[in-house]
Order: structure tokens, then sequence, then C-alpha cells
């Protein structure tokens, strides 16, 4: 049996940030875009790497389903925890949208 192998953290790292994530692993590629007068890292996920994972998106507040293609989309001041999925229709018509979604009465809340 082989030793257990600790590795200490870096110092100076709180916490897991959204430039750990390699854009390879989501199978897709990262570009940065400006929108609200933020700069926002964009990426493009590949259907196969969300196989298993359902997402809500906030364009239109409906599920992404399972092992389809979207993008995710965080400011580039932020975390991994500010991370949205979207569908890629959504992002891209996200200047054209109402800043507030209807939702019908049995819809979800969250």
């Amino acid at each position: 049996m082989s030793p257990r192998r600790n590795r200490p953290k870096a110092a100076g790292s709180s916490g897991r940030s959204a430039e750990d994530d390699s854009a390879g692993r989501y199978g897709g590629w990262q570009s940065s875009e400006s929108w609200q007068g933020e700069d926002w890292s964009v990426r493009h996920v590949a259907g196969a790497s969300a196989q298993g994972k359902t997402y809500r998106c906030p364009g239109c507040d409906q599920l992404i389903p399972s092992g389809v293609p979207h993008v995710v989309a965080w400011p580039e001041h932020a975390g991994v925890d500010d991370r949205r999925h979207w569908h890629k229709a959504c992002w891209n018509a996200k200047d054209r949208r109402t800043t507030r979604v209807q939702r019908s009465r049995n819809g979800p809340r969250f």
C-alpha cells in the first residue's frame, strides 16, 4: 500500500475560482464579453459535458435539459458561485428581454 499524499494548498487561496476550471473540462471555448457595464466570462459548454445535469436558465426561467449545449456566464470579478447557465439563444437575446420574467401561477419560484 502506498502512503497517502497530502499536498498543502497554495497560500492565499480562499477557495475555488472560475479560472481553476479549465475550458477543456467542459468541451467548449471561453471568451469575454461586456454586458450592463461589466465584463463577463462566457464559456460555451458542449452537450456531452452536461450529461446528468439540469440547470435553470435565468433568461427564460426554463430548465436546460441534460445533454443540451448551452452557455455558462459570470462576471469576471466574481467566482464560481456566480456562474449562471443560459440557453445559447437566451444569452444572445439578453439585451432584448425584459428585466422581470413573468411566471405562471404554478411555476416554481427558484
